[in-house]
């Protein structure tokens, strides 16, 4: 009997064919979502000037508590000169210190008298105060953003903030994601009784585009050697990944290695010592495509382009942390003995900000009608004894 591999082994094997997609230029607004693949530095030193921190006035620390106002400087002007003596300058928040300033009031503090201003009683101002120094958050050319990030909100607004117009980020590799079944009709078609809806195609689509890979193409084929055999040459021909669903067992039908193999797709590995997801088959083709075969049952499949396809595109794009984090079961959970578990689990936070998960198992790997209840789920070690109630574990989200 032939020892299944390892999860640990299986990942390690997947993600050494990972590669990577390569890069292209996207203009900033394009950018949102994407893998930076440049180093992004400061334009110039951060603030570029004594930036005035609250509106009140400006004036030079020490000049008294009674000030003569001599204008005003907003923001987006050049400092202006502040007068000799007891004086100041109406300041607003984001402006340049006006020259020769060094403290800023802020107009809570401040009682007005015509063109003059006080400070309330028993007020004292600390030297420096609300001003924030040029270059005290970082000096020109300080490294902002690394390559690997995933760009959201704050990242574009550094890229915007240092004047990067166009970004380097990873390119998003062509996906064909294939059904197999006799068994499988669309969403729109009547169904009989002995048929049944695809939906893991439409499941796997959901998990890719929400991490932002969105150049899929769904096709569908049925349990035909020769047909299957067609249908894959064209899909290796137009896609860098193919996402098989079924086909990938060791029944009558189950022609998908067969074709695979005789379309010059050099397997890896076929099978797995995990539940759901035993069946798993990951090869590489002819150009370097790099094709799984999932099992047809929907939590298998779900499952395993959870903790296999996913991790893959992201290593391939060059994402430089993993999607993991460690919880604790809220309840006992049962092991396998001899194999991985893929437990379905609800993740609550409790005040401590600790994740707690509660097990939801499904009654097979082919019921999926509860799955959307859930948030992910844990990886259990194989094993006799259960992972007890408060044992941590690591989660893998949907």
């Amino acid at each position: 009997m032939v020892e299944l591999l390892s999860v640990a082994q299986a990942v390690d094997l997947v993600l050494g064919y990972a590669g990577h997609f390569g890069t292209e230029h996207v203009p900033l607004a394009e950018a949102s979502g994407r893998i930076l693949q440049q180093s992004v530095h400061a334009e110039r030193d951060q603030p570029p000037y004594d930036r005035v921190m609250m509106d009140g006035v400006a004036y030079r620390y020490g000049a008294g508590a009674v000030l003569g106002c001599h204008g005003v400087q907003r923001a987006g002007i050049p400092a202006r000169p502040l007068p000799d003596g007891a004086t100041c300058l109406d300041v607003m928040t984001g402006a340049v210190l006006p020259e020769g300033a060094d403290t800023v009031v802020p107009v809570e503090r401040l009682i007005r008298d015509g063109k003059h201003v006080h400070f309330e009683a028993g007020y004292e101002p600390q030297k420096g105060q609300f001003v924030h120094l040029k270059g005290s958050d970082c000096e020109a050319g300080h490294e902002l953003l690394n390559p690997g990030l995933r760009l959201n909100g704050p990242a574009l607004a550094v890229l915007a903030g240092n004047g990067y117009p166009t970004v380097e980020v990873s390119k998003v590799p062509s996906i064909g994601i294939v059904a197999t079944g006799d068994e499988l009709v669309d969403v729109v078609t009547a169904v009989q009784s002995w048929e049944i809806r695809r939906s893991n195609e439409y499941a796997l689509t959901g998990a890719l585009a929400s991490r932002g890979f969105t150049r899929l193409e769904r096709s569908v084929v049925p349990d035909d050697l020769a047909e299957t055999m067609l249908a894959l040459e064209k899909q290796l021909a137009r896609h860098e990944v193919l996402i098989l669903s079924g086909g990938v067992s060791m029944g009558q039908f189950d022609h998908v290695p067969k074709a695979l193999t005789k379309l010059g797709v050099e397997r890896v590995f076929h099978k797995v010592a995990q539940r759901p997801g035993k069946p798993l088959w990951f090869g590489v083709g002819p150009e370097g495509q790099r094709v799984f075969g999932l099992p047809g049952n929907p939590v298998s499949a779900t499952c395993c382009a959870t903790r296999y396809v996913i991790p893959m595109l992201l290593a391939g794009q060059g994402v430089s942390r993993p999607e993991t984090y460690s919880v604790k079961l809220d309840a006992d959970a049962a092991r396998v003995s001899t194999l991985t578990r893929y437990l379905p689990v609800r993740v609550l936070h409790d005040a401590s900000g600790q994740a707690w998960a509660t097990p939801y198992p499904m009654p097979t790997s082919g019921d999926f009608s509860f799955l959307a209840a859930t948030d992910g789920f844990v990886e259990l070690a194989p094993g006799d004894v259960a992972a007890s109630a408060g044992s941590h574990a690591v989660f893998h989200g949907w």
